[in-house]
């Protein structure tokens, strides 16, 4: 990522939401926040906290196995574009997951208007962050991650399994 002014106050603005709206909230913990208990919404928020986490941990996992990353380098250290596994489905599954899993997760758990308005701002910077990454992996992969694109949505879930779906049966 190009470190400019502009990218350094949105990840502390981000960081700050993560922290604010994190599952384990401590809005909530202190009693800053009260917000009401609804067990079924508390379940979802689980299997929605689960899903999140798998993809946020899908690029330690797949890099490594598909991305040309050289022994003893961090997983970021990809040299070939990977689009297998949940990269075939969403471009971004680490933010999409951390989308998931903090923002909605926490909302599920507390159901308070402003861990709405604090999720929203965060799900917000987090895709603006994802559509100005893919700037460095255009740059990066070139016509391969151009043509990527127009076939794997950047983090529409639900539109990246009916796309695969269609690409498996043509």
């Amino acid at each position: 990522m190009n470190w400019t002014k502009k990218n350094i106050l949105l990840m502390t603005v981000l960081s700050v939401l993560g922290v604010a709206c994190f599952p384990v909230n401590p809005l909530v913990l202190t009693g800053v926040l009260e917000t009401d208990f609804y067990p079924v919404l508390f379940v979802i928020g689980w299997v929605v906290w689960a899903l999140g986490m798998t993809l946020v941990l899908s690029p330690i996992i797949m890099f490594p196995r598909h991305g040309g990353v050289p022994k003893a380098k961090s997983f970021v250290n990809t040299t070939r574009l990977v689009s297998t596994g949940t990269y075939a489905v969403v471009r971004h599954p680490q933010y999409l997951g951390g989308i998931l899993s903090i923002f909605v997760t926490t909302l599920l758990w507390y159901p308070h208007w402003l861990l709405g308005v604090l999720g929203s701002l965060g799900t917000l910077i987090v895709y603006l962050s994802a559509r100005e990454e893919e700037l460095d992996l255009i740059k990066q992969f070139g016509d391969d991650y151009i043509k990527y694109m127009q076939k794997v949505p950047r983090m529409n879930l639900v539109a990246g399994i009916i796309r695969l779906i269609r690409r498996e049966i043509a």
